[in-house]
Parts: structure tokens; C-alpha cells; sequence
């Protein structure tokens, strides 16, 4: 009866896995990979965005009339948005409505922007990102506060 080859010991050092973790905490990586001969070691970790707690807003109880009429109802329960064209965020992260704490802020309701001034940074993987004006105009809506966690394509303000 023939014997089968002995499995090889595990060639992966625990060590040095927690070696190349620490190096990505470090370094802000979000993956590594090393090679050693035929040894092939990848370490990744997945980055989370922040979870975005969202209140519900309060309902106002409709008269029995309008009960007949629900989606009459819907469309006056719906928030009124200031017409003109949204700043929407270009990435997820957290958006700061001044350049430092304790700043005046980029812009406030009311401010003359130009195209291309800077409306607000949007900090993401600890970089600070300026959200520039896509067109010149005036800011009618804040839609966001200060150190408020945003999503991709999420309103910020509203130019007229």
C-alpha cells in the first residue's frame, strides 16, 4: 500500500500577519501584499462609512377630510425645497461648513458665490476635499450642518 505525502506544515506565520495589520493601522493602507517564494501573503481591511442616523421628521395629523384625499395629503406633508440648482457632494465623507473651528463659514444663506469659489470641505479618509460652486449665484438653502456625515450625491445647498 502506497503512502500518501505528508501534508507540508503551514507556511503562514501568524506573526507576521499581525506584522503587516499593524502596518496598515499605521499607515493608513487599506491593503498590503507581500510575496516570498511561493508564499503570498494579501491583508485588507474594508473601510465603513460612518452610519448616518436620519430622524424621522414629526407628522402632522391630517383633518378627517383630507383623509379621503391621501395623496393631496402626501404632497403638503412633503418639505419644501428653495428653487434653484443643489450642490450635491461628489463623495462620502463629513462636510465642514468652515476651514478651521471657530472660522466664519465658506458660505451662508444670502452670499453672492462665484463658480469655482469654495462652498464647503468634505473630509473623506483624512483627506480635506473643497466643494467648489458649479455655477456663480445665490446661496437661498443650507442643507447640511457642520460635521454632519454625507453621502455620495447628497444635497448640500441650493443656488439661485
Amino acid at each position: 500500500m502506497a503512502s500518501s505525502p505528508k501534508a507540508p506544515a503551514d507556511p503562514i506565520d501568524a506573526r507576521l500577519v499581525r506584522q503587516l495589520a499593524d502596518i496598515l493601522t499605521d499607515t493608513g493602507l487599506s491593503e498590503i501584499e507581500v510575496e516570498h517564494g511561493e508564499l503570498k501573503i494579501r491583508v485588507a481591511r474594508t473601510l465603513m462609512a460612518a452610519p448616518v442616523h436620519v430622524a424621522a421628521a414629526p407628522v402632522a395629523h391630517a383633518p378627517v377630510a383630507a383623509a379621503a384625499a391621501p395623496a393631496a395629503a402626501a404632497v403638503a406633508e412633503a418639505p419644501a425645497r428653495a428653487r434653484g440648482d443643489t450642490v450635491n457632494s461628489p463623495m462620502v465623507g463629513t462636510v465642514y461648513l468652515q476651514p478651521q473651528p471657530g472660522a466664519d463659514p465658506f458660505v451662508k444663506v444670502g452670499d453672492t458665490v462665484q463658480a469655482g469659489q469654495t462652498m464647503f470641505i468634505v473630509e473623506a479618509m483624512k483627506t480635506m476635499n473643497p466643494i467648489p460652486a458649479p455655477k456663480g449665484g445665490r446661496i437661498v438653502e443650507i442643507l447640511v450642518s457642520d460635521a454632519q456625515p454625507v453621502e455620495f450625491g447628497e444635497p448640500l445647498a441650493v443656488i439661485e
